[in-house]
């Protein structure tokens, strides 16, 4: 019960901060960047709830049960890409732009933004469909009865979170949102910090661990070397690395700093707040794991921790804590496609002199009916693959089709449009034919095909196709990104 008040308390005061801010959503800059009003710390806040979403607390902490302290190494790929966003954040607020494909296309035209569009929303609907599962997940773990048994099922769990993303995304965009990111990061740092020492004693520290491990045959899950091999590091590093060097999310964020200045700033700050509060998660999940026998709770390693295995109160905290990941980080990538649709097919093609009232009423109408995709996209995924499993194939769709051509718009001068649409295609298709079509795993070789994930090949043709045909047609006369 105290789970469920804890749980219950917070979702009601994200829906009254959302009705409330909704009244201030007036244009489509209040829905999309905030009005461009953000602060440093806020930044902090609204970009670190974002990236710790549902690929840290339930897949990197799954990961870590299956594998144990080694997963220490999971979080490098995207905090490496964070450090490179330290150079890009700034130039990217110094144009007046709200999305991705908009910068795309400033620089390549109008085929490559179409292309980078329909790329964003098919990984982030991919990446909204497992918050769902999670959601649902949790509110399975906490609505029991007395003997312990779920009151919901899996897809009615599943119905009633993806109901209130939804509904809490399309009331005020990006205003509600950032703000309460900022309640969600603080307390998903304080009680990561207080959580991990109490797991720590009560698993018995250090000797308590190995000797749990090493009664159920896993005393590697006490050793960083030698679990991961070099090609696992890579298979696992290189999609969030791709992903955070392009995310679309993060870029609505730098474009909705109140100045430039600020943008760098925070996205410095934003490099030691993940990397701590990544290490607190798997550091937590590899400790509770030497705890948890029964690989089916295993899976949802730090929600079973927070109802069986922390004190309650902490626990309840904890848990809720894991509902606001889950619910900011759905919001952010509901949020990222609605507002690339308006104003990069919306405004471009059917109705270029709509009002600011009609932009945001669309924009709403737009979150509902992605919102609902992506559940239908959840139902897919619901028990076929791991969360991780997701959240690595969703990462490599959009870091491999949108990243190279994202990254060499702002900093390669003689990328062109030919190259960018190439690179796009060619980075999508890659990601698709490497993990779906049988007739690959007939030309790879088995060695090469089962010691290598999507990511590499899907990079590699991706940066060759950019590279190549960019210089194959440097000479024609490209779009040039310009400021504004």
């Amino acid at each position: 019960m105290v789970y469920v008040v804890f749980i219950g308390v917070y979702l009601f005061a994200l829906i009254g901060i959302g009705v409330y801010k909704s009244k201030s959503i007036k244009t489509q800059a209040d829905f999309a960047v905030a009005g461009r009003s953000l602060t440093p710390w806020v930044l902090v806040g609204t970009m670190l709830a974002t990236w710790i979403g549902t690929g840290s607390v339930l897949g990197n902490a799954g990961k870590t049960y299956d594998t144990g302290l080694a997963a220490l190494i999971l979080p490098i790929g995207g905090v490496l890409g964070i450090i490179l966003l330290t150079r890009i954040s700034g130039k990217v607020r110094a144009y007046e732009t709200f999305t991705v494909p908009e910068i795309i296309g400033k620089r390549y035209g109008v085929g490559a933004r179409a292309l980078a569009m329909v790329a964003l929303i098919a990984a982030y609907m991919v990446i909204v469909s497992y918050q769902y599962n999670a959601g649902g997940a949790v509110l399975e773990a906490v609505l029991r009865n007395g003997a312990g048994e779920p009151l919901l099922t899996t897809k009615t769990a599943t119905m009633i979170a993806a109901a209130f993303i939804i509904a809490y995304t399309a009331l005020a965009g990006l205003v509600s949102v950032a703000y309460t990111d900022v309640a969600n990061g603080v307390i998903m740092t304080i009680a990561l910090v207080i959580a991990f020492p109490v797991l720590w004693i009560k698993a018995g520290g250090t000797s308590g661990m190995e000797a749990a491990f090493a009664a159920r045959g896993l005393s590697d899950h006490m050793n960083f070397f030698g679990v991961y091999s070099p090609m696992d590091i890579v298979n696992f590093c290189l999609p969030p690395f791709l992903l955070v060097l392009g995310d679309a999310n993060l870029y609505q964020r730098f474009s909705a700093s109140s100045t430039v200045k600020g943008a760098s700033r925070a996205t410095t700050f934003l490099v030691v707040a993940v990397l701590l509060v990544e290490l607190l998660i798997i550091a937590s999940a590899w400790v509770s794991s030497s705890m948890i026998p029964d690989a089916e709770n295993g899976r949802n390693v730090l929600i079973y921790a927070s109802r069986e295995l922390l004190p309650v109160t902490l626990g309840a905290v904890m848990m809720t804590t894991i509902v606001g990941i889950i619910i900011s980080t759905a919001d952010s990538f509901l949020l990222v496609p609605s507002n690339t649709i308006v104003r990069d097919f919306y405004l471009q093609y059917l109705k270029k002199d709509a009002t600011e009232k009609h932009i945001v009423f669309v924009s709403r109408v737009l979150v509902v009916i992605l919102g609902v995709i992506a559940y239908w996209v959840a139902g897919l995924f619901a028990e076929s693959e791991t969360f991780f499993t997701k959240a690595l194939y969703a990462y490599t769709i959009y870091g491999a089709a949108i990243t190279p051509a994202l990254v060499a718009a702002l900093f390669w001068k003689r990328a062109t449009s030919v190259g960018a649409i190439a690179s796009i295609i060619s980075g999508t298709a890659m990601t698709v034919l490497w993990k779906e079509a049988a007739f690959v795993q007939k030309i790879v070789p088995e060695g090469i095909y089962g010691a290598t994930d999507e990511v590499l090949p899907a990079i590699t043709v991706s940066v060759v196709c950019l590279v190549v045909f960019s210089l194959l047609t440097s000479d024609k006369g490209e779009h040039t990104l310009r400021e504004v």
